[in-house]
């Protein structure tokens, strides 16, 4: 399993999102465990110190699915900025937990009901700690 690394102010957010979660017996549970896991393997790093090629909350991202060859970009939101037909996927949904914390040139690799799907992190577009936005 690959180390990631997190922004402390995500992991902040992130961890203050399940706890809400769990409190409120949410249809997301088994998403906020998936969650859960991969912060609990992360480590956690001062936002301004995040490098530049880490996956970090509202990063704008180029993939490459290493099967089809198809490039995609995607923004990894919290729940409620999500809004597929602009490519901004949750943290909550699969490949949104799968991105978190990961770097350029790192093969994601997840279940979906079709099988395994592998991506590799091409390029971040934008990085919001990178741009000076910390909160």
């Amino acid at each position: 399993m690959q180390h990631i690394y997190i922004a402390e102010n995500d992991f902040r957010r992130l961890n203050d999102m399940m706890l809400q979660g769990g409190k409120t017996g949410s249809n997301d549970q088994p998403y906020l465990q998936s969650l859960e896991q991969e912060l609990a393997r992360a480590t956690i790093v001062p936002s301004d110190k995040i490098p530049r090629d880490i996956i970090t909350m509202h990063s704008k991202i180029r993939l490459q699915d290493l099967d089809t060859h198809e490039s995609m970009t995607y923004t990894l939101t919290f729940p409620d900025e999500a809004d597929a037909t602009a490519n901004k996927i949750s943290v909550l949904a699969p490949i949104g937990t799968a991105l978190i914390g990961y770097k350029i040139g790192d093969t994601i690799t997840w279940k979906v009901p079709a099988g395994i799907r592998r991506l590799k992190v091409m390029d971040i577009v934008y990085q919001p700690e990178a741009a000076g936005k910390f909160d």
